[in-house]
C-alpha cells in the first residue's frame, strides 16, 4: 500500500514525497493513429487498457469511460487488494503542500470528486476528522502555504501552542509552537472508495476483470497486445498504473526510478471507553516537529488509533516476504507514544499492517509515455502522498491519453532520475 499519506511536513526537506507536483509526460499524437484504433476495435479489442486497478487506475478507467472510451480494467488480485498501493483502511487528505499550487489545486479539486463518489453511494467513504499539522516554530512559508490555501476557499486555521493544548489536551504538544487545521479535510477509506468507484465504472459500462499481465513485448514502434494466462488481449492504447510492480514490468524503463520501501503502519486500542482518540475528539495529524515525521488517524470505525513513520524503511520486493511487523518498529512507535501520545504508550496494539511507499527521487509522480510505445503510458510513482490525488490524476492520465491535456515537465521519465 501506498503510504497512508499522513503528508510529510512541506517546510522541511526540499526532495521527498512531500514534495510539488510537476510535470507528466510530453502529450502528442499516438503513431498508431485513428486507422490503427478503428482496426483494433474491428477485431474485437478495447480503446483503452488500464493495468492497475488501484487508486490511479481506477480514476483513469473512470474518467476515460466517461468520455466515451471502450475501456478494459485489469488487476492481478483485484481493485484496492491487500498488497496494493492503494489497499488497507485511510489515508490522509490534506492541501497542506508549502504553498505549491498545482499539488494543492489537485487536492482541493479531487475532495470534491471525492464527496461526489460517497454521496453517490450514501456510503463513509471520507471522514471529515480535519488534518492538523504541528511545527516547532513559525516561518513565512507556513504563512504563503496558508494565503494560497485562503485564496481558493480553502478554510484553514494558525494555532498557537497554547490554543492546541487546550483544543486537545490528549496531546503532549511540548516544543511545538504552532498549529495549522484544516476542519474540512480528513480521512478517506482507501480499500473501500476504490472498490466503489471501479463498481461504478463497471455499472456505467466498463469491463473489469482480474488477470495477471506478462511483462509487455514489442519489437515495433506501438504495443500490439498484452498477454497474461495464455491470453492475447488488444487495444488502442495502453496505461500500466502497477504501482511497485512497476519496476519489475518496466525494468529497463523504471527500473530504478522508483523504488518500493518497507513501511510498518499501527492500531493502538485505547482505554474502554475512552473516546478522546476518536473522531470528533481527536483530528488525523502529522507532526512537523518529529524528525522522524511520524503521522495518524484517530479511530475511525473501531479500528483503533492509528499511527505511522513516514521515514522510509527498508528496499522492499512487493511479492516478497509475509507481511508481518517488527519488534523494533513497535518499540520504537511506543517510544514516539510515549512522548506526544502518553495515554496510549503502554495500550495494546490491536492490529498492525506492512506496506510500501513505490518512491521517486524527487517526490513527484511518474507518468510518461513509453520512449519505444507511442500507445503505451506508465503512470505510478505515488510516493507515498499519492492517493488522494486519484480523482486529479485520473483526468490528467485521460486528458493525456486524448491529446486534450498539458503535459507537466516534472512527471517524465527524464526528470525521475535512477535512485544509487
Amino acid at each position: 500500500m501506498a503510504r497512508r499519506d499522513g503528508g510529510p511536513t512541506p517546510f522541511a526537506a526540499p526532495v521527498s514525497r512531500r514534495l510539488l507536483l510537476g510535470g507528466l509526460a510530453t502529450a502528442g499524437a499516438l503513431a498508431t493513429g485513428a486507422p490503427a484504433m478503428a482496426q483494433v476495435r474491428q477485431a474485437g479489442g478495447w480503446d483503452v487498457i488500464v493495468v492497475g486497478a488501484g487508486v490511479f487506475g481506477a480514476w483513469t478507467a473512470w474518467n476515460l469511460q466517461r468520455q466515451g472510451q471502450k475501456v478494459l480494467l485489469l488487476d492481478a488480485w483485484g481493485a484496492g487488494h491487500a498488497r496494493s498501493s492503494s489497499g488497507g483502511e485511510t489515508r490522509l487528505i490534506r492541501t497542506e503542500y508549502a504553498a505549491n499550487a498545482l499539488y494543492t489545486r489537485w487536492a482541493w479539486e479531487s475532495l470534491a470528486e471525492w464527496h461526489d463518489l460517497a454521496r453517490r453511494h450514501e456510503s463513509p467513504i471520507f471522514q471529515e476528522v480535519g488534518a492538523l499539522y504541528f511545527y516547532p516554530q513559525d516561518s513565512a512559508k507556513i504563512d504563503e502555504s496558508i494565503a494560497l490555501q485562503r485564496s481558493l476557499g480553502i478554510p484553514i486555521e494558525k494555532l498557537t501552542g497554547a490554543q492546541m493544548a487546550k483544543r486537545w489536551p490528549q496531546i503532549d504538544f511540548d516544543g511545538l509552537t504552532v498549529g495549522v487545521m484544516q476542519p474540512t479535510m480528513g480521512a478517506l477509506m482507501a480499500r473501500r472508495s476504490v472498490q466503489t468507484l471501479v463498481a461504478d465504472f463497471v455499472k456505467a459500462g466498463g469491463s473489469f476483470r482480474t488477470l495477471a499481465v506478462d511483462t509487455p513485448r514489442s519489437d515495433r514502434v506501438s504495443l500490439g497486445a498484452i498477454t497474461g494466462n495464455g491470453e492475447t488481449l488488444q487495444a488502442g492504447q495502453y496505461v500500466f498504473a502497477c504501482g511497485p510492480w512497476l519496476p519489475k514490468l518496466f525494468p529497463e524503463v523504471v527500473g530504478g526510478r522508483i523504488v518500493p520501501t518497507r513501511q510498518e503502519v499501527f492500531y493502538f486500542a485505547p482505554e474502554p471507553g475512552d473516546d478522546r482518540f476518536a473522531a470528533p475528539h481527536m483530528p488525523a495529524w502529522v507532526d512537523a516537529g518529529d524528525p522522524d515525521l511520524h503521522y495518524g488517524f484517530p479511530d475511525i470505525e473501531a479500528r483503533g488509533f492509528k499511527i505511522a513513520l513516514d521515514g522510509h524503511g527498508p528496499k522492499y520486493d512487493p511479492d516478497g516476504t509475509d507481511r508481518r511487523i517488527t519488534d523494533q518498529g513497535l518499540a520504537d512507535v511506543r517510544a514516539y507514544l510515549a512522548k506526544r501520545f502518553p495515554a496510549l504508550a503502554k495500550r495494546p496494539l490491536a492490529a498492525s499492517e506492512v506496506c510500501q511507499y513505490e518512491n521517486s527521487d524527487n517526490g513527484h509522480m511518474l507518468v510518461d509515455r513509453h520512449p519505444q510505445w507511442s500507445n503505451c503510458w506508465i503512470v505510478g510513482g505515488g510516493t507515498g502522498h499519492g492517493f488522494k490525488h486519484g480523482p486529479a490524476m485520473g483526468r490528467y492520465v485521460a486528458g493525456l491519453l486524448l491529446g486534450t491535456g498539458k503535459a507537466e515537465p516534472d512527471f517524465t521519465l527524464a526528470a525521475h532520475k535512477v535512485h544509487g
